[in-house]
């Protein structure tokens, strides 16, 4: 897979998101380490990735709890549920948010999020 981009708005917010493969923890550790690096500027960079079934992890990055973080990883499941990864590769998903300036609720992120990740899966 190629690293595929996604782009979702909501009330001013744009949500850009990556999906990519990993191969190991590691790798994943430092995807979102750059990508920290590079949108610096963005509100929140929230990601989940799944090495194996027992290696997974998400992080809303001071979204609400499970607001951002799940839906990435239950977007990404249902995704590998019908395009499995090659033995030994796993699969990191990035969204990155620019606040526009208006809440969107739980609901709302969750559906953001859950749009942004499926869009980079998509064009990837």
């Amino acid at each position: 897979m190629q690293i595929g981009q996604g782009l979702y708005k909501s009330k001013g917010s744009k949500f850009i998101s990556f999906a990519e493969t990993v191969s190991s923890e590691t790798i994943a550790k430092e995807r979102i380490a750059w990508y920290k690096k590079k949108y610096h500027d963005a509100r929140h960079v929230c990601y989940a990735y799944r090495l194996s079934a027992d290696l997974w992890r998400t992080k809303d990055d001071g979204e609400p709890h499970g607001t951002a973080g799940l839906p990435i990883l239950r977007t990404m499941d249902a995704y590998l549920t019908t395009h499995p990864m090659p033995e030994g590769s796993g699969l990191l998903i990035v969204v990155v948010r620019y606040f526009g300036g208006t809440l969107l609720g739980t609901g709302g992120l969750m559906v953001a999020y859950h749009e942004a990740a499926k869009d980079a899966l998509n064009n990837g």
